[in-house]
């Protein structure tokens, strides 16, 4: 999958900055420029085929050691941050240190003055943001890594296109509605709640590693952009609370997740990543979920390879990962696999080859005149029917009878 990387050329021209601010005239400019970095989320395109196939499987490793890094690194703060929560000193920004974060100098949205529009403060223990306030022309901040536990001056930055404020003390991401913002990082705070992002143009939101046990508040007639949502390394237990008809990717892994709910409302859903929780039943998979094409399964309770049956609604479905879940232990792991899903492309990383696919489809023609011989069908939710002839077989049997 080739993914387009979401970048604009823009006028914009790198400065030094002497800590002096131009700020006359407001406004945002005529043509908002994301950040020149990659500060953006990188998308591919939903009507490939292969598009949530390739790229997620080959950038599967380097997932699996950010995931575990940031576990692990999430883990070593929580316990610094109980040991030391008393002794941050305060470290309010000042004026004199807004100066050395400020760069990348741009036309105001009038056009009549030149503002910075960069900020970088991050990794300097600050505890109060507040004076940022005043710098209203503001598109890109990064706090991360400081003792902030309150950003609510933010919400005066009405041209922010990207916030970073992961690696904090935050217990809530609650700001006011910030139109133009498109990408927000909560990591590794303490979230309780998935509620106060509702901001018109957001396209990606990451809440890893929080403490968020339900998802509320995210209201689909406003995240209508929303394409990327990271919960990671919560606690979440379902899936519940997910109205987003428009989002692409959905990162859920590290979670305590035992049951599957809402996903019908997922209509355009083309990633789905559920690794490291607790599913043992794959109930919740329905037609609705059209675009489907890679789900992650990888580290959960499936024991049952009847539960794959409920998979075969999926239209587009193209690549699967089921390792080290029980059913991958079982002797004819991909047969069984390939034989309730043979549209399946990959499983576990690995392509089907053409032998396979032949086997596995004689094993389901095979089956098949089984279960008509035996005078029933299982359909894909694994309810038996009686079949045609079957019921032909018993309307004889009654006659002669």
């Amino acid at each position: 999958m080739s993914d387009a990387e979401g970048e604009y050329d823009g006028e914009e021209e790198e400065t030094g900055t002497d800590g002096n601010v131009e700020t006359e005239g407001e406004g945002v400019a005529d043509t908002i420029e994301p950040e020149p970095e990659d500060d953006r989320a990188t998308l591919g395109d939903a009507g490939d085929d292969k598009g949530a196939t390739e790229g997620e499987e080959e950038k599967e490793n380097d997932e699996d050691k950010d995931e575990e890094e940031a576990k692990e690194e999430g883990e070593e703060e929580a316990k610094e941050e109980e040991e030391e929560e008393e002794k941050d000193p305060e470290m309010p920004l000042t004026e004199d240190m807004v100066g050395e974060c400020l760069s990348l100098l741009c036309k105001t949205g009038d056009g009549l003055a030149h503002a910075y529009v960069r900020f970088d403060a991050h990794e300097k223990e600050l505890t109060d943001v507040s004076i940022l306030q005043s710098f209203i022309h503001l598109r890109y901040v990064d706090l991360s890594k400081n003792n902030l536990k309150d950003i609510s001056s933010l919400s005066y930055l009405t041209h922010l296109l990207t916030v970073k404020v992961d690696y904090n003390k935050l217990q809530s991401a609650k700001m006011e509605e910030l139109p133009f913002l498109q990408s927000a990082n909560f990591s590794n705070n303490r979230l309780k709640t998935t509620e106060g992002c509702s901001h018109p143009l957001l396209e990606h939101l990451i809440m890893n590693f929080n403490e968020i046990p339900m998802i509320s508040g995210l209201e689909p007639e406003r995240l209508t952009r929303l394409h990327t949502l990271e919960l990671r390394g919560n606690r979440l237990t379902t899936t519940a609370g997910l109205n987003l008809p428009n989002l692409k990717n959905l990162f859920l892994a590290a979670n305590q997740i035992s049951k599957l709910e809402g996903l019908e409302k997922l209509g355009n859903l083309t990633t789905l990543h559920l690794r490291d929780n607790q599913l043992d039943k794959l109930d919740g998979f329905t037609e609705d979920l059209r675009s489907l094409q890679y789900i992650n399964m990888r580290g959960n309770n499936v024991s049952s390879l009847k539960e794959l049956n409920k998979l075969a609604v999926l239209p587009l479905i193209r690549a699967c990962v089921f390792s080290e879940n029980p059913i991958s232990d079982e002797g004819e792991y991909r047969l069984e696999v390939l034989t309730a899903l043979r549209r399946l492309e990959r499983l576990d990383k690995d392509e089907f080859t053409e032998e396979e696919r032949q086997e596995a489809q004689e094993n389901y023609e095979q089956r098949k005149v089984e279960e008509l011989g035996q005078g029933h069908i299982v359909l894909a939710d694994g309810a038996p029917v009686l079949s045609t002839t079957a019921l032909f077989l018993q309307t004889l049997t009654h006659l002669d009878m």
